[in-house]
């Protein structure tokens, strides 16, 4: 696989006893690299300079790792779901999370001209250096946008095919199907209000927190809950407490990454810190920080954090930081995070899943939202 891929874990096998979720993840990540292999040799075959190009980026990407949080939460939903077993099917069905998570950061940093992504240069703008370096004809970046769609589009056929292979082979497929249908109807939904948010300069805190949902909170946490739990062949008690744990966790989660967008550090989460402010997406934490300075009185925050311009100067970044943080929009967020948290274990207590899972839940919420929340019953 010229050399693409990491160094893994054996694959897990059958499961019985209380393994973690980190384990899943690892696995998976020995699945991908057998999946990845199979896909790179079908590329080849098909076209070497295809193959070369695109096929091989879209591996690269996906095997430089990220969070595997969808993986983690997949093999949870199927645990809390009494599964246990072969995990070869869950396994696979995080390898398939992992490659639709790549077509979403691919077209994502199309769509907003991101330039970095897990550390290295994102995908369109690899493509474009390579059409500068080898003198291609045309415009670099009119190259790299298109090349970099096509990337994310074979990245999410490789992960319908996998998705497609494990229903066959499941008793539970058309269950595993029809969430997965859902889930990639609703991504694009959010993507699509993402953009229409921007282009309608909307600033309300309701589409702030639609599009969150339907764009991250669904399939990074609800839906990977419900395709591990549907391998599990889950009731419909235990799927629907499912969802609403997830719907919080996954909330909690985007909210988190609100605030990574305006004030993390870019050597910590391997992407621009500003991206959000200068672009001015409407995010959860922007809608607030708007909402607070007009009802505070605040003039010159509710004009810093207005719909406007994207692309704003290094000076307006600096001030729009310093609004959102006097207005006590980052304060509300943060807070709102916590009771997220806490709220989605609430939920999932309710699925009767035993200790352990709870615990590999509540840790995975941790690492979503940044707050570890403590598990229903354990000591202050």
């Amino acid at each position: 696989m010229l050399g693409l891929r990491p160094t893994v874990a054996e694959p897990v096998g059958r499961v019985d006893g209380p393994l973690t979720a980190r384990d899943a993840a690892l696995a998976v990540e020995a699945e991908l690299g057998r999946v990845l292999d199979d896909a790179l040799g079908r590329a080849r075959d098909t076209d070497p300079v295809f193959a070369r190009d695109i096929a091989d980026r879209v591996a690269s990407l996906v095997l430089r790792g990220g969070k595997r949080l969808r993986t983690a939460f997949a093999w949870c939903g199927w645990r809390a779901a009494g599964g246990t077993g072969d995990a070869t099917p869950v396994l696979r069905t995080g390898a398939a999370l992992e490659l639709v998570q790549g077509c979403a950061l691919v077209h994502d940093d199309v769509m907003d001209g991101s330039p970095l992504r897990r550390g290295a240069p994102a995908v369109h703008v690899d493509l474009a250096r390579m059409h500068e370096a080898a003198r291609m004809a045309g415009s670099p970046a009119a190259f790299a946008t298109s090349a970099a769609i096509l990337a994310g589009d074979l990245a999410l056929a490789w992960a319908d095919d996998l998705l497609t292979e494990t229903a066959l082979g499941s008793p539970h497929g058309p269950h595993l199907l029809r969430e997965w249908r859902a889930m990639r109807t609703e991504m694009v939904a959010g993507q699509y209000r993402d953009i229409h948010a921007q282009a309608t300069a909307a600033s309300g805190v309701d589409e702030a927190v639609t599009i969150a949902t339907l764009k991250s909170a669904l399939y990074t946490v609800e839906r990977p809950l419900a395709l591990g739990a549907s391998l599990a062949g889950a009731d419909a008690a235990v799927l629907e407490a499912l969802r609403c744990a997830g719907r919080c966790a996954g909330l909690a989660f985007q909210l988190r990454d609100d605030l990574l967008g305006a004030f993390g550090d870019p050597a910590v989460t391997g992407k621009p810190a500003d991206d959000d402010l200068r672009t001015r997406k409407l995010t959860c934490l922007l809608a607030v920080g708007a909402r607070l300075a007009e009802t505070s009185g605040d003039r010159d925050a509710a004009d810093v954090l207005a719909p406007g311009a994207p692309s704003v100067s290094d000076d307006t970044v600096r001030r729009m930081r310093a609004a959102l943080e006097r207005t006590g929009a980052r304060a509300v967020v943060e807070a709102t995070i916590a009771e997220l948290a806490a709220t989605s274990l609430r939920h999932l207590d309710r699925t009767g899943a035993e200790p352990f899972v709870r615990r590999e839940f509540a840790a995975l919420v941790g690492r979503a939202s940044g707050i570890t929340p403590r598990c229903t019953g354990e000591a202050a």
